[in-house]
């Protein structure tokens, strides 16, 4: 590997990306809450809008998590995935689980202890919130670190290069490919070619790995380019499909969709570069969301489900980023005090 392409100390780089994911997510969500206006409506294209911009957040995390946990200077061991990162991934989702169970019975004005109970045995059978599917799929991705650690440090540019080719033909284009003609027309083992998309997300990691330390070789309007044809293929396609079907055509917001691949890969590259070109100055704030992100990931629904229809006013354009900013304060609130819980700290964020 070249010596050259590794950042010394902490990634700044990451603590970027991560904030700008953590606020993606946010605005996805909170522009859910708009896609009810009428097809084709200002409203309902400015919903579509945020909604498309922001698509490529969770892609982000997992690119991420392969920069970070992918670099062979990171301090790894397979006792400590399964003692210390794993169990604390397990114990957060089924606290934060339980938690929003209880939140649903006390809205709903049903928590009995028969209730309760029932929602007890949902959440150990993974009936869980909508946006807890990361953590399902995250934990794939951790499984999967002492074979992909090995693969990054040994592969080398090249053969890394052959599997992200792999990864985007069978993980990307062809799941996506296989809702249109002629395609559709396929039977049998081929249809099955295409990559799982929980497993697909072990090629988001080693994207992200292959970008922090081979990407300075990529012209920097190739990344602007990636992220504006992949924002143009979500945006143009789901508005397109939207109108055709008289409702909302989400194929290209899927995370494993081509858009949204090219996206986060823009996206990725652009942030690397800003650090590559110059010595920049340590994004202090950028670090303090980057260690509030998974707290604020794995709370912002109750906000959200609370007061977001609330807040939605016309224009959209408008009120969408005003509901994330306030989602991203009651966050990062509920951070501020948990990380003084020393136990809380640990375990639940």
């Amino acid at each position: 590997m070249n010596e050259t392409m590794r950042l010394s100390g902490r990634d700044y780089a990451a603590d970027v990306l991560k904030t700008v994911a953590i606020f993606g997510v946010l605005t996805i969500h909170g522009a859910a809450y708009g896609y009810g206006a009428e097809i084709a409506s200002l409203d309902w294209i400015a919903a579509v809008f945020w909604g498309s911009v922001s698509r490529a957040s969770v892609p982000l995390f997992f690119m991420c998590s392969g920069a970070l946990m992918l670099d062979p200077r990171k301090d790894f061991s397979l006792k400590k995935l399964y003692t210390k990162w794993l169990p604390r991934l397990v114990i957060a989702m089924l606290f934060w689980a339980v938690i929003y169970k209880l939140y649903h019975l006390a809205e709903e004005h049903a928590l009995t202890g028969e209730n309760f109970i029932f929602s007890l045995k949902q959440v150990l059978l993974f009936d869980q919130e909508m946006h807890f599917y990361y953590l399902h799929i995250i934990f794939i991705v951790y499984f999967f670190l002492p074979v992909t650690r090995i693969f990054a440090e040994h592969a080398g540019k090249r053969m890394l290069e052959y599997f992200l080719i792999l990864w985007l033909v069978l993980g990307i284009l062809y799941p996506t490919a296989l809702h249109f003609w002629p395609f559709t027309l396929l039977s049998g083992i081929p249809k099955q070619w295409a990559l799982n998309m929980t497993y697909a997300a072990v090629g988001y990691g080693l994207l992200g790995y292959y970008i922090k330390f081979y990407g300075q070789n990529i012209k920097k309007y190739v990344y602007f380019l990636s992220f504006f044809v992949g924002f143009a293929m979500v945006f143009g396609f789901t508005v397109i499909g939207s109108v055709k079907n008289q409702q909302l055509y989400t194929l290209f917001w899927e995370g494993m969709s081509p858009g949204t691949a090219f996206m986060a890969a823009g996206i990725f590259g652009l942030v690397y570069s800003a650090f590559w070109e110059k010595e920049q100055k340590k994004p202090r704030r950028a670090e303090m969301v980057s260690k509030a992100s998974f707290c604020i990931y794995l709370v912002h629904l109750l906000f959200l489900q609370e007061y977001a229809k609330r807040m939605l006013f016309s224009p959209y354009l408008l009120s969408v980023p005003v509901i994330a900013a306030a989602a991203f304060l009651f966050g990062f609130a509920v951070y501020l005090v948990l990380s003084r819980i020393p136990i809380a700290k640990k375990w639940l964020i």
